[in-house]
């Protein structure tokens, strides 16, 4: 190539995810809060169908992750790539397909999951021509990232593409496998896998969209967006790498841990909860790596709300890679399987790690993809760091507690053999953490909502920036 041309990123695909990014954080953390205000007070379904916490609850898991979580991640890849391989993206057209392809897949989402055409399968509701589309859209966000990765101007391969290129390949042998099924019309299919063998694909694929789609794709983020941030190399380049395949070959075999207690062969449960455990490692190793980059810089917290965003989901990713193993120990789950302490599970990852490391990570772009030195309003990005921290403990604390409160009722046993409490008066127990809940859902949105402030005053006062990229052959 000739070093003299003049080449440009090409943003314009960023700025539209990271647009959308908080567009769909806004929409599904309000439908979120909607449902956890029914389950509290369920006439707010006003009897409509649509509305209904059975429709609405699809809704809300697809938003945050596909819509929400997804954005920010071709947001990042394409963002990432480009600049550590000093070199614009492969097929720039095709990546303006990716963005417009998987608006239209959420949009099929939003319209369909509502109306009730669902396959029932954990973060695969979606039925099959909304499927066929996901592939092609996949798969063209394939070509786009291993392209720029092939075609890049620096010999090394930057940790966070080694993350999101696992991300890619993963997701989409888990979506090949996991939505095969027949159709019967239409918006109507039956899975191509019957009894416990399709929960165990089910399971495969539902805990590795956690460890691929909102682990391994936003670790990439952590590795790119926290030492740009803190302005420090990462604290150990060889600990990054032993991570990733420790954590790659791991993941993939603690999916039976879900199935604990079920048809599920006793070793296969077992297999699940051994490999649960030794997940421990890797995880906290990532989590280390990530917080000791600023090492000698800790200063930075006390001034920097954007570096806060990064630091602090760390600190919740690795609370929630502890508290994973320990649920997947049998005995731990006897008692926590099926009550809010895995809501509370969950939701301490998606809220804490997944939403505050994407919202940092768009505070860091924003102002560079228009133009501006920093963010509208920095007190405005303070106040929905904190916002956003207690509206997550109040969350999670409501459901842990709500949790092992129904794990012990559900278990208790009078002399005779008979339960002592009866299912409604466990519902009874449970109903002030519901609106706790409520309240930590009600503080996290409106925190969203001030970003989106910030965001589209940031966005209106710039303008669409045109960076050209160096010729040093060093990554920027």
């Amino acid at each position: 190539m000739n070093n003299s041309q003049t080449l440009y990123y090409h943003d314009k695909v960023v700025r539209q995810f990271s647009i959308m990014t908080i567009v769909w954080g806004v929409v599904g953390m309000l439908v979120g809060l909607i449902i956890a205000a029914q389950l509290a007070w369920p006439e707010l379904n006003f009897g409509i169908s649509f509305l209904s916490y059975g429709r609405l609850r699809p809704l809300h898991t697809n938003a945050v992750i596909f819509a929400f979580g997804g954005s920010a991640l071709f947001a990042s890849c394409y963002y990432v790539s480009q600049r550590t391989g000093q070199t614009p993206l492969f097929a720039p057209k095709l990546a303006a397909f990716t963005f417009w392809g998987w608006q239209l897949v959420i949009l099929s989402a939003a319209i369909s999951l509502p109306l009730g055409y669902t396959t029932g399968k954990e973060y695969a509701e979606l039925e099959w021509p909304i499927d066929l589309l996901i592939t092609v859209v996949w798969v063209s966000f394939a070509i786009v990232f291993f392209g720029t990765i092939i075609k890049r101007r620096v010999k090394h391969i930057y940790v966070a593409n080694w993350f999101f290129g696992a991300f890619i390949l993963t997701v989409a042998v888990l979506h090949l496998v996991n939505s095969a099924e027949i159709p019967a019309g239409w918006m109507k299919s039956y899975s191509a896998y019957a009894g416990v063998q399709d929960a165990m694909v089910q399971w495969w694929y539902g805990h590795n969209a956690v460890g691929f789609f909102l682990t391994a794709g936003f670790l990439g983020m952590m590795y790119y967006f926290i030492p740009k941030q803190a302005e420090r190399p990462v604290y150990s380049y060889r600990l990054s790498i032993v991570h990733f395949w420790a954590l790659i070959f791991t993941y993939m075999w603690a999916g039976p841990h879900h199935l604990h207690y079920t048809a599920l062969p006793d070793w296969t449960q077992s297999l699940g909860m051994i490999f649960s455990l030794v997940l421990l490692a890797p995880s906290w190793g990532g989590m280390i790596n990530g917080i000791m980059t600023l090492s000698g810089a800790w200063h930075k917290l006390r001034d920097d709300p954007v570096l806060r965003f990064l630091i602090v989901s760390l600190s919740f990713y690795g609370m929630s890679t502890f508290e994973g193993p320990m649920m997947s120990i049998k005995t731990v789950n006897a008692l926590s399987h099926y009550t809010d302490w895995t809501v509370g599970h969950v939701h301490s990852g998606a809220l804490g790690w997944v939403g505050l490391i994407s919202m940092g990570t768009m505070y860091f772009l924003i102002p560079r993809l228009f133009g501006q030195k920093k963010m509208h309003s920095q007190p405005a990005i303070e106040l929905h760091f904190w916002m956003a921290t207690i509206g997550i403990v109040l969350y999670i604390a409501a459901m842990w507690i709500a949790g092992v409160m129904q794990g012990l009722m559900w278990r208790a046993i009078n002399d005779d053999g008979t339960l002592t409490y009866t299912f409604v008066e466990g519902v009874k127990a449970t109903y002030p953490y519901y609106v706790i809940r409520v309240a930590g859902g009600a503080l996290y949105l409106g925190g969203m909502l001030v970003m989106a402030w910030n965001v589209a005053l940031t966005a209106l006062k710039g303008q669409p920036a045109l960076v050209q990229i160096p010729n040093t052959g060093t990554a920027r």
